[in-house]
């Protein structure tokens, strides 16, 4: 082997990467955002997760122990009835409801006494654990308020925190997880799969026979995105059987609908495969799409770290990225039991992500016909 011949080689590929400045670019820069995004998202902690608190108790202690409680981690409200306040868990208006009960400070009081106590010394929690990450942020918020109240009294007391479950009685990591994973495989393989696609169709000369033929730009782009959109509700299909089967996961709510929305974000990736492959020439261009698909996606989009616990200055793009909603609306059927009247909103906005794309990328092709 030749030295020379290899060097060779070696130059003149630098020398093609001085003329290709998206490659130069991706090579300095995607390393550098990814350990930015992964350092900045990964080393928060839940924040302003919403709670309300019901003080039944007349005496000082319920309040001693709440102004105790960590308001970077909790975003707190009071209400005056317990039934009003789980309402709201139950409206997903807030991750919990906190109850004083009525007496607290006396029985506590009497128990630290020796005496008996027919009342209740125990803190109710009643939490949405749709989100385990953010239910269990909750809780250990209210039994950190308590150890300090201990401390700072130099007593033992006799409070115990009651976690009782308004949604996810019973759920562990696993079924927060998967519906996350879902979401992200769909999103990222059918984006993927659509962009390569439809890259290779124009390198090949296969798209500009279409134009010239009698179609419109709008009946190719939606032939595609109908194509690429079965294939994508098939993998999806596949998804929910293997997280039932293998996985056994919690599915509180109505599957159908679980599969719907996922389906409905495997409609809305085809079209933005579609469109960012109007920016690809040539295969290799568009595998420099990857980082910026799957990073912002692996991250912020409350997949594997609820969005609570995202850095408030990245938070805000947590909602320009689809599966966002996606995620959101299967945890709710599946560990809330919640229906199509519960998450219109995410399906709204899985529609609009979807009529966007589908419309920049109809005029994309547009220009490039022109």
């Amino acid at each position: 082997m030749k030295f020379s011949r290899a060097f060779a080689i070696t130059k003149r590929i630098f020398r093609g990467l001085k003329h290709d400045r998206r490659t130069v670019a991706l090579i300095v820069i995607a390393p550098i955002l990814a350990m930015c995004i992964f350092g900045i998202a990964f080393s928060g902690d839940v924040t302003d997760a919403g709670v309300v608190i019901v003080n039944l108790d007349e005496g000082p202690l319920a309040a001693r122990i709440i102004s105790n409680l960590d308001e970077d981690t909790l975003d707190i409200r009071y209400m005056d009835r317990e039934e009003d306040a789980v309402e709201e868990v139950e409206n997903g208006e807030v991750w919990a409801a906190i109850v004083f009960p009525k007496d607290f400070t006396t029985d506590v009081s009497a128990k630290l006494q020796g005496g008996s106590v027919a009342g209740d010394t125990a803190i109710s929690v009643k939490a949405d654990k749709s989100n385990v990450n953010v239910a269990n942020a909750v809780l250990i918020a209210v039994r950190d308020a308590v150890t300090t109240t201990m401390s700072e009294l130099g007593r033992e007391m006799p409070i115990t925190v009651d976690d009782s479950p308004v949604y996810g009685k019973g759920a562990e990591f696993i079924d927060f997880f998967v519906p996350g994973i879902m979401a992200f495989a769909v999103f990222m393989l059918t984006t993927l799969l659509t962009l390569l696609s439809f890259v290779g169709e124009r390198t090949s000369g296969t798209l500009d026979r279409l134009r010239a033929s009698p179609m419109r730009e709008s009946e190719i782009v939606v032939g595609y995105a109908m194509a690429f959109g079965i294939i994508g509700m098939l993998q999806a299909s596949l998804l929910l059987l293997v997280a039932t089967l293998v996985f056994k996961i919690t599915i509180v709510g109505n599957p159908f609908l679980a599969y719907i929305v996922v389906a409905l974000l495997a409609v809305v990736s085809v079209n933005l495969g579609i469109l960012l492959s109007s920016a690809a020439k040539r295969e290799a261009q568009a595998i420099q799409f990857f980082p910026l698909i799957v990073l912002p996606t692996f991250l912020l989009a409350g997949i594997f770290w609820p969005v609570e616990a995202i850095p408030s200055v990245l938070r805000p793009l947590s909602y320009f990225i689809p599966p966002t909603y996606a995620v959101e609306a299967m945890r709710s059927v599946m560990l809330r039991g919640w229906g199509l009247g519960n998450i219109w909103l995410e399906i709204v906005a899985l529609l609009a992500f979807g009529l966007v794309f589908l419309t920049l990328s109809v005029r994309s092709l547009q220009r490039e016909k022109g």
